[in-house]
């Protein structure tokens, strides 16, 4: 970081701010790049599936006690992970939900299932390789330009080979077109949204997307203002059709889960100013 008072002239502040302007534009270039890659949601029909008279449910009493044991809330409200979990329980739990029949559940049940899946393959994959400073650094997705581990199949379900990738593009985000969604399922970094340290269930789901929502835009991580430029989660700029496509939509967003001090704020903002996302891994430090 540059500092100004240290500087000995008008011209090299000026100077060093260029650099600190040129940089921030390439920040923000980056961003808007890596917006034209994100994934869209685009319906897996295999999925669809579902039976809303069935009352049978799925057990995660072995991942809820995983991650009650596992995941910290530090004092700045970001959940860090010790990636050191019981292998043999957090495997075992991944097996019994891939051997589960799941086009026989209620959507409700196949919503915090797919979400628990994704979230406990996220913790096997790092911890499997831990330790490791990103999860980005996990590079076994196919394909020349493919970056970390969204994209290689990892379980197989009702005989179907699944990735990350598909269970949040083309199983979650496209059928139950939940912006909230964003919030529950966790990349391992510090830029995302918690992870929950409890396991989602049908009964809870709606109470722990609401929970995580408000959680994530009243920190740092979701909305900060840098003087009066609004500064969002890049989340918000690769998804933005998930939050209602423009820049309107989503301070909406912002505004409707903001406490009263920055909902307040946010209703005089027209437009954001940039957004920014930390890859580090929500690692717990070294004991």
């Amino acid at each position: 970081m540059i500092d100004h008072r240290s500087a000995g002239s008008a011209s090299l502040r000026l100077a060093r701010i260029g650099v600190l302007g040129a940089a921030a534009l390439l920040l923000g270039a980056v961003s808007s790049f890596e917006a034209l890659f994100a994934p869209k949601a685009e319906l897996w029909p295999r999925w669809i599936a579902h039976d809303e008279a069935a009352t049978a449910t799925i057990d995660h009493s072995v991942w809820n006690r995983l991650l009650a044991a596992h995941v910290r809330t530090g004092a700045d409200g970001i959940n860090r992970v010790d990636y050191r979990p019981e292998k043999a329980a957090l495997d075992g739990y991944i097996a019994s939900l891939a051997a589960t029949p799941i086009s026989r559940y209620s959507r409700a049940e196949q919503r915090a299932f797919w979400v628990n899946l994704y979230n406990a393959l996220t913790v096997q994959l790092v911890a499997a390789r831990f330790p490791v400073a990103s999860i980005r650094d996990i590079d076994i997705s196919p394909g020349l330009f493919a970056v970390g581990p969204w994209g290689k199949k990892l379980v197989t379900v009702e005989g179907e080979a699944v990735s990350l990738d598909d269970i949040e593009h083309r199983i979650l985000r496209p059928i139950w077109r939940d912006s909230r969604l964003h919030y529950a399922v966790n990349c391992a970094s510090l830029g995302c949204p918690n992870l929950q340290r409890q396991a989602f269930t049908a009964a809870n789901t709606e109470a722990l997307l609401d929970a995580a929502a408000r959680a994530y835009v009243n920190s740092p991580r979701g909305v900060s203002f840098d003087g009066a430029r609004l500064v969002v989660s890049s989340l918000y700029v690769w998804y933005a059709e998930d939050f209602g496509g423009n820049d309107a939509t989503v301070i909406a967003h912002l505004r409707h889960y903001g406490e009263p001090a920055l909902a307040a704020r946010l209703a005089g903002a027209t437009k954001i100013d940039g957004d920014r996302y930390d890859w580090a891994l929500n690692g717990v430090e070294s004991r």
